[in-house]
């Protein structure tokens, strides 16, 4: 999973490391219960920044709970005047987002651009 910083100055990329326990750990394949306070951890900061796109193409399993952390990051970029978008989302993941509504309110053709053509920088989870 890769987290884009949308800054009107500057943009980067931010893959979370130590998601899972397989051997790519640069890897959020799964936003599930457990994985989704990771993700919050880590991104509700940012959003409270800056916009921020959240890159899913790795991800291949969502549940309520990750459903639910996406939505957190949502209205908290959304207090704090910033966007929060998702790009990228596996067959399995949009299918989802679609099922439940969010894919209207979260993807967008101009974040899966710009998560493509931004920087990469690697951020260790704690």
């Amino acid at each position: 999973m890769t987290i884009t910083l949308c800054n009107s100055s500057a943009a980067a990329a931010i893959t979370p490391c130590g998601f899972t326990d397989s051997s790519d750990s640069n890897k959020l394949t799964e936003l599930v219960r457990g994985n989704h306070v990771l993700l919050l951890e880590q991104v509700g900061p940012l959003v409270r920044r800056q916009s921020v796109v959240l890159d899913l193409g790795s991800v291949q399993r969502i549940d309520a709970a990750g459903i639910s952390a996406l939505v957190v990051l949502f209205t908290n970029a959304r207090e704090a005047g910033h966007s929060f978008a998702v790009s990228n989302p596996s067959p399995r993941v949009a299918g989802i987002l679609r099922l439940v509504g969010l894919d209207r309110i979260l993807l967008s053709q101009d974040a899966v651009h710009f998560s493509h053509s931004a920087d990469q920088l690697q951020l260790v989870a704690a």
